[in-house]
């Protein structure tokens, strides 16, 4: 098969860009003829605003650019990941024309909240699900900017008026029940709506290593609710979480864990100090659309202590897998973790849980063969369109 992947990449590499690079290693492993179209948000610091503003909306150039790489490499399948702001869905009708089915991934909640995390003011929001996006605006709620913001909620207008995501799109991807459920929920057809979660190589295992104390894992953000562990910390005297990342927090981190702070650490220190964990702990505020941490911890049999809300409560089973506490709730995470602490064995077991969890639903093979019966659906749904459709 012949796959076109197509991904406007971050200023700052996340786990969206890191699960991008990883699909494609494992399509280029598995012998497909893989072309991949990507602009970086880097490219915004030399743009005008005006510019980049008409270029979320529709960017005729990159709509060139790729119909011209698929006139050369002739795809089988174009995979979408990310579009906003820079390359824009001005290349789904070319696509469309050409017959080449679209699959997309949903990594965030974009295509129903401007600004993509379903969050406001530290709490849960739902208000532009299903409706017009117009409160993002006057409620600033990309990047606090009234002007940003009408720009995130108008490219979201303007393609649900012209019926983009509803019609052009032949296959989504969403990252589990949770989020297809929210998405259906959003205006997204439901028989469109795949499920295939990420997926992470295991590390060799060390079953032998003395485990102790929790790890944090993920961008140091409001919304990865380290306030709450912090909050949380002060009412455990004595006890040790090593946080791993950095972000616009990294100061409160430095302030609240001290010599416990990291930093940023390569993928395979993170996965040996998972293995020495007793638990990673994830405190997200916000609803996490995945979880890629919590996935490495299974991989390493280490459980997790998350928010019950989002992806979280779907990817780990309480008292199986880990444990869930109330989500924004420090004395709740308290007792967890205090709970964690005074029941090493039971942990040990949760962890053995989790790694069997990994390996019945997140590895490589296990998420190629979810793809490939994704792209087969879709090159198929394309096929059956274009047999009743003298254009489509």
């Amino acid at each position: 098969m012949k796959i076109l992947i197509v991904h406007n990449a971050y200023q700052h590499s996340g786990g969206e860009d890191t699960v991008v690079h990883a699909e494609l290693g494992l399509l280029r492993a598995a012998g497909h003829e893989v072309e991949f179209y990507s602009r970086c948000n880097t490219e915004l610091r030399d743009m005008l605003p005006f510019k980049a503003a008409g270029a979320a909306f529709w960017n005729a150039s990159a709509a060139q650019q790729i119909e011209r790489l698929c006139t050369a490499f002739a795809p089988d399948l174009i995979h979408v990941h990310n579009t906003f702001p820079l390359i824009s869905p001005a290349f789904f009708e070319s696509a469309v024309r050409r017959r080449i089915p679209l699959v997309q991934t949903l990594h965030n909640f974009r295509l129903l909240c401007p600004q993509g995390m379903l969050l406001r003011e530290g709490s849960i929001c739902r208000d532009c699900i299903g409706k017009a996006p117009w409160r993002a605006i006057t409620r600033r709620c990309y990047r606090d900017s009234v002007s940003q913001s009408a720009v995130a909620a108008g490219v979201l207008a303007f393609h649900r008026q012209r019926g983009t995501y509803a019609r052009q799109i032949t296959r989504y991807i969403a990252l589990n029940e949770f989020c297809r459920a929210t998405f259906i929920e959003g205006g997204l057809p439901a028989e469109r709506l795949s499920i295939k979660p990420h997926f992470v190589h295991a590390p060799a295992r060390t079953d032998d290593v003395p485990r102790a104390g929790g790890l944090f894992i993920g961008r140091l953000s409001a919304e990865k609710g380290l306030d709450v562990l912090c909050d949380a910390l002060a009412l455990l005297p004595g006890c040790a979480v090593q946080i791993i990342g950095d972000g616009p927090l990294a100061q409160l981190a430095k302030d609240c864990f001290g010599a416990c702070y990291l930093g940023t650490q390569t993928p395979t220190a993170v996965m040996a100090l998972l293995q020495r964990a007793a638990w990673l702990v994830a405190p997200s505020i916000c609803y996490e659309t995945f979880g890629m941490s919590l996935i490495e911890a299974f991989a390493c049999g280490t459980p997790v202590i998350a928010s019950a809300h989002g992806a979280y409560a779907e990817l780990v089973r309480d008292g199986v897998t880990g444990l869930l506490f109330r989500p924004g709730d420090p004395a709740d995470l308290a007792r967890k973790i205090a709970w964690a602490e005074a029941h090493p064995a039971q942990m040990r077991r949760m962890g053995e849980s989790a790694r069997r969890d990994y390996a019945l639903h997140y590895t490589p093979q296990r998420n190629y063969e979810l793809l490939m019966d994704i792209y087969a659906h879709a090159i198929q749904s394309r096929q059956d369109q274009c047999r009743t459709l003298p254009v489509c």
